[in-house]
């Protein structure tokens, strides 16, 4: 009987949400850098709400350009994404006021739009004094974020599961049987010396 080692498929499908959503925004993020600032929507380059938006869509599964927000309706926008007021360390994490808005990433990388040019990787991301409002989101809220990460349990590779034990025999149906008594005969007695034969000597 072949069997299959499923340990790798094992691993990655332990893998954390929030690994996976942050190496999404990182990929993201990485490939618009540089793109300029921008009234746009679009891998084109934005602006800091664009950002904000591209980001949070991603990290709440809806389409990366699909619903955008700005800081005027940033709040209510969060909100219905799931976001918390506040902040959490290994959070995704957006801060704003009236006029500006910036992201921290889970990893605490900050990504932001219009901080001495376009789309880029850094700047001050949302934890700046200028910001009077932040929001959060708790990318993996099943997971303790102090957790480890589960350890792998043994692969067995080839193995055969042994045969079930057979099954016992069914209980006799009513009074317990009565062993048949054998009756042994005496074993027959050595013949005699036939009559012409002389007896042996002594």
């Amino acid at each position: 009987m072949d069997t299959t080692n499923f340990g790798p498929f094992l691993i990655l499908l332990l893998m954390s949400r929030r690994m996976f959503v942050l190496a999404t925004l990182m990929t993201l993020l990485q490939q618009m850098s540089g793109t300029p600032y921008s009234h746009g929507y679009s891998p084109a380059g934005t602006d800091c709400s664009g950002v904000a938006s591209l980001v949070s869509n991603l990290a709440t599964d809806r389409p990366v350009f699909g619903d955008r927000f700005n800081t005027g309706n940033e709040e209510s926008a969060l909100l219905a994404r799931g976001f918390q007021y506040g902040t959490a360390p290994g959070a995704l994490v957006i801060g704003w006021n009236g006029g500006h808005t910036a992201v921290t990433l889970p990893n605490g990388t900050p990504v932001s739009s219009g901080e001495g040019g376009g789309v880029r990787i850094g700047g001050g991301g949302a934890y700046q004094p200028q910001f009077t409002h932040h929001m959060y989101l708790p990318v993996d809220p099943e997971a303790p974020e102090d957790a480890p990460p589960p350890a792998p349990g043994p692969v067995l590779v080839d193995a055969v599961a042994p045969e079930p034990p057979a099954p016992p025999p069914p209980p006799a149906l009513g009074p317990d049987p009565v062993e048949p008594v054998q009756n042994e005969l005496p074993p027959p007695p050595d013949p005699a010396p036939a009559p012409d034969e002389p007896p042996p000597a002594t």
